[in-house]
């Protein structure tokens, strides 16, 4: 079971997460439109089957570790059951404390650090 994030794939929009396991994924890139598990009924879904805010997919990617996935869509309608956009904005804000940037680091990627265990390789 892996975590997929969705994405509004024209603004970047974070729209919610779910959950995929082999053949929701397999669903998800052979049909264009996301499936995830239901971690709660037991059973895949299809999103915007019964609301019809359907998810076109555009793109699915891998991260690093092989242990999440962002799924970038065209978002029809809501993205959350709530009936809100995102289900981050259902959610709401937690308040947390706005960090500062460390002196004379800017917003630039820096390149990655090197991975210990190759170094001992």
């Amino acid at each position: 079971m892996v975590a997929a994030i969705v994405q509004q794939h024209d603004t970047g929009e974070v729209l919610m997460l779910g959950w995929m396991d082999d053949e929701a994924l397999r669903r998800t890139l052979t049909s264009g439109r996301v499936t995830f598990w239901s971690r709660s009924r037991q059973e895949y879904w299809r999103k915007g089957d019964t609301s019809g805010h359907v998810q076109v997919v555009r793109s699915v990617a891998l991260d690093c570790d092989g242990d999440a996935l962002l799924v970038r869509v065209h978002q029809v309608g809501a993205a959350c059951h709530t009936g809100t956009r995102t289900c981050f904005e259902a959610g709401g804000d937690l308040g947390a404390v706005v960090g500062d940037l460390p002196a004379g680091a800017d917003d630039a990627p820096a390149a990655p650090d090197p991975d210990p265990e190759e170094e001992n390789q």
